[in-house]
């Protein structure tokens, strides 16, 4: 065999015998929220006074979420959230001196008109999936909220549709890539016995990858109200 018939013939085997093309890993809600990260941030409506958060993680697979005002922080609640597999579960929150644990009794998630039922992970609401899918999805699930202090029981159903990753923008930090939650959470709490829950919260959240929480939020209920990050940091 002449020289460059072997050296075709070894090309044709380098490539038949090559590994495939490294294929790009998923993008992760971590990787959005930065839930297992020290991460902080601001946010304000336009011309008006900034609100805080920030995430505290607790383990490798737990963190929680304050949010509050800057110049009386820390704030006395805070929001506790478990990753289970591929999964980001919320488990209560503290506040007024006890906890608040949130148990559900009904959940599915949904694509299009299609739903179906979510196992249960010790009753704890599936809250978003940890690997970002590449179309969006919805949530729906119904429980209650025990206050451990009293034992005081609230009903409530809490609906969440979560965007696939897209192009956002903001005035402080132009633009970038997000996931939106739109969610609306309705509850029985200081209503008569037996009450239908009503409705006390419908909002959009866009969450922004590599900076974190509330890039921009649009708020219709209770009241309308716009608010975007004007700050990002790490603690």
């Amino acid at each position: 065999m002449k020289f460059w018939a072997k050296a075709a013939f070894a090309a044709v085997l380098a490539t038949a015998f090559a590994a495939p093309p490294a294929q790009a890993a998923s993008p992760v809600y971590g990787d959005f929220s930065l839930m297992f990260q020290r991460s902080a941030g601001q946010y304000a409506p336009p011309g008006e006074k900034a609100f805080q958060w920030a995430w505290s993680p607790q383990s490798a697979t737990e963190s929680q979420i304050t949010w509050g005002d800057p110049v009386t922080w820390p704030p006395a609640t805070a929001e506790h959230f478990v990753r289970s597999g591929d999964w980001v579960l919320i488990d209560g929150w503290d506040g007024n001196g006890t906890y608040y644990s949130e148990r559900v009794t009904e959940e599915s998630v949904c694509t299009g008109s299609a739903c179906t039922p979510i196992p249960s992970d010790g009753g704890r609401q599936h809250y978003v999936r940890w690997t970002v899918p590449s179309t969006d999805y919805r949530l729906v699930a119904r429980g209650t909220i025990t206050e451990q202090s009293s034992g005081k029981v609230v009903h409530f159903e809490h609906l969440q549709t979560w965007g696939a990753p897209a192009p956002c923008s903001n005035a402080r930090f132009g633009a970038r890539t997000c996931i939106t939650q739109t969610e609306t959470w309705s509850d029985d709490n200081g209503l008569p016995a037996g009450s239908p829950v009503r409705q006390t919260l419908h909002r959009s959240i866009k969450i922004a990858k590599g900076l974190g929480m509330a890039f921009a939020i649009d708020q219709d209920v209770p009241s309308p109200w716009h608010a975007e990050a004007t700050e990002y940091w790490n603690w």
